[in-house]
């Protein structure tokens, strides 16, 4: 009981942390609360042996693929290849010319900053598309005076909705698929459709629900934007393709995914060091790249995973797994994710979820962890609260001065993300 009241409480306190205070500082140093919270909830558990230490220790160090040390190094290390990407200037850079070539139409660059978004999101990850297109709307909001609102909102969904299509968008792909050990060809042959309907049936949405703002003009003066580092961009590009050739072929080679994000992250770390070095050049594109990965991810995902092995020794999910059964599985896991990511983050749901989908059957089994993947994605376009790129994204918006409120994150969040998830899940029935 006493763990069941503890993870209540640090729901709670972690959605009030979001719509209050999401940051702390402790001398000149900020901290976000979100994972203080949690990592506290944690350490509470371990002291009051609701969890074992030696427990607690079995189940972040075990040899399955649900390892979370495992899922947070594939995550950081595909982060890593990413963030390097955009500090050689690679994403601003096609953002600027998905702009200019916009010319005079709303339209048109809505529509070009949507695929823009959605083909990066795809090959690297939800998060480091908002951290790095969020940012460029808001300054060129400004400078053309449009509504920055619709293409915030395109930007969102679009990140949110294209990372399914690929294990390696969201970390809750990673957690989720890796815990029934679903491999990357596996993933996308289930994923494919869900994603394109999903994708196609928001995009319409966003069209009709800012269809006048949209018919505006658009007068647009933005100065050119250069990669920093043409060397630096090739070799990035390099590692990421080939990570993302070798994660295809991961089954066959037998190699896990995490070994082969590490690899090829590492590679990436001494190539450019080796570059920087022979052309004489600073390192600071790499230690920026160290700086801006999400370090915070770290404590957050091992507090939460404790906070479950605490919940599933006394017992708990087994009421969730009753409750939910085996009839309309897609439907119930999908739905059930959805509302639940809204509640505690998809990230502690992804950890809670993963121990509830053991159906009598193996397409039972599959039909739960894809339907909660979906739910996984797509929750986060309803609340702020549903996702960490949620809580990125609101941060960086406030600190552009755009006037994008909670109640505004709801209303746009509630009319896309319902008909989008159902439209997802119609196509996981399809496929399975």
């Amino acid at each position: 009981m006493t763990s069941l009241i503890v993870a209540a409480i640090t729901c709670i306190l972690l959605i009030l942390s979001v719509l209050f205070f999401p940051k702390v500082r402790i001398g000149k140093i900020t901290l976000n609360t979100y994972w203080i919270i949690c990592s506290i909830a944690a350490v509470f558990l371990l002291i009051t042996n609701q969890l074992s230490m030696t427990d607690a220790f079995k189940g972040l160090t075990s040899a399955s693929s649900v390892n979370p040390i495992k899922i947070v190094v594939l995550f950081i290390s595909m982060t890593l290849l990413s963030i390097f990407l955009d500090e050689v200037g690679l994403f601003r850079y096609l953002a600027t010319v998905c702009a200019k070539r916009a010319k005079t139409t709303q339209y048109s660059l809505f529509i070009l900053l949507y695929i823009m978004v959605s083909i990066l999101t795809v090959f690297t990850s939800n998060d480091i598309v908002i951290l790095t297109f969020t940012p460029f709307i808001c300054y060129f909001s400004k400078s053309t005076k449009i509504n920055p609102i619709p293409f915030l909102v395109a930007e969102f969904c679009a990140a949110n909705t294209w990372s399914m299509m690929l294990i390696i968008g969201n970390p809750t792909n990673i957690y989720l698929a890796g815990s029934f050990g679903i491999g990357f060809l596996d993933y996308l042959k289930v994923m494919l459709l869900p994603t394109i309907l999903a994708g196609i049936t928001e995009i319409i949405l966003i069209c009709l629900i800012f269809r006048k703002t949209l018919k505006q003009p658009l007068k647009m003066d933005l100065e050119d934007e250069k990669i920093t580092d043409f060397k630096g961009l090739v070799v990035g590009l390099i590692h990421l393709l080939g990570c993302l050739v070798m994660l295809i072929l991961s089954t066959n080679l037998v190699l896990e995914m995490w070994i082969i994000c590490l690899g090829f992250a590492l590679s990436l770390v001494i190539s450019v060091s080796i570059l920087n070095i022979i052309k004489k050049k600073s390192f600071n594109n790499l230690l920026n790249t160290f700086k801006r990965l999400p370090y915070d991810l770290i404590p957050f995902v091992f507090s939460m995973f404790i906070i479950v092995l605490a919940l599933n020794k006394h017992g708990i999910t087994n009421y969730l797994t009753n409750f939910l059964g085996e009839d309309i599985i897609i439907l119930k896991y999908g739905v059930s994710s959805f509302l639940t990511c809204n509640l505690i983050n998809n990230i502690p749901m992804s950890v809670l979820f993963s121990t509830v989908p053991h159906m009598s059957t193996t397409l039972g089994n599959q039909q739960a962890v894809f339907s909660t993947i979906i739910g996984s994605n797509i929750g986060a376009f309803l609340t702020p609260v549903g996702a960490l790129a949620g809580i990125m994204f609101t941060s960086l918006v406030q600190k552009q001065d755009v006037k994008y409120s909670f109640r505004t994150f709801i209303k746009y969040g509630f009319i896309i993300s319902i008909p989008t998830l159902l439209m997802a899940l119609i196509g996981l029935m399809i496929v399975l």
